[in-house]
């Protein structure tokens, strides 16, 4: 199903943290990880995006959601699983995440992200009217205004191919 054009914006910025999940899964994979310059990228990542992301979802779409019963539990799980991230991005920010902790970070994050593509935005599209949706957009659009319209490069210390 496409998404619908009120929940894209929580899609982009789903893209953004999932390209970061990506290239710091492939640098896990080949074992080229100093934790430091990672952590401090995923620490960059949650303060110019996802911390807004998380809270525009809190107070828009899961609310929302809430008001169909088949969403109540997998609402609840996906709050579950901010509060966990949370954690992570907190233990990133202070530098305590190890090779082992970037890769469970890694599994959480895309592992979330996708629950909330595949499973959520799918059913609320399913559920709701265009009016809904459109009421529900417009809010988001309000509660991200104050996220930068952040699309970090990767530094030359967490890419896997360094410039020549």
């Amino acid at each position: 199903m496409l998404r619908d054009k009120n929940l894209v914006a929580l899609s982009h910025q789903h893209q953004h943290a999932l390209a970061l999940c990506v290239r710091l899964d492939r640098a896990l994979q080949a074992r080229e990880v100093d934790p430091a310059p990672w952590q401090a990228e995923i620490e960059q990542h949650f303060e110019h995006e996802i911390c807004f992301h998380f809270a525009a979802e809190e107070k828009e779409v899961f609310p929302v959601a809430l008001r169909f019963d088949d969403l109540k539990p997998l609402v609840d799980e996906l709050l579950a699983e901010h509060a966990v991230l949370r954690e992570s991005f907190s233990a990133a920010t202070a530098r305590t995440l190890d090779a082992p902790g970037l890769q469970r970070f890694v599994e959480k994050l895309a592992m979330h992200i996708r629950k909330e593509e595949r499973q959520l935005f799918e059913r609320m599209q399913a559920l709701m009217s265009p009016a809904e949706l459109a009421e529900m957009g417009a809010n988001l659009e309000r509660a991200l205004a104050e996220a930068s319209q952040f699309c970090a490069l990767p530094k030359e210390s967490t890419r896997l191919r360094p410039k020549k």
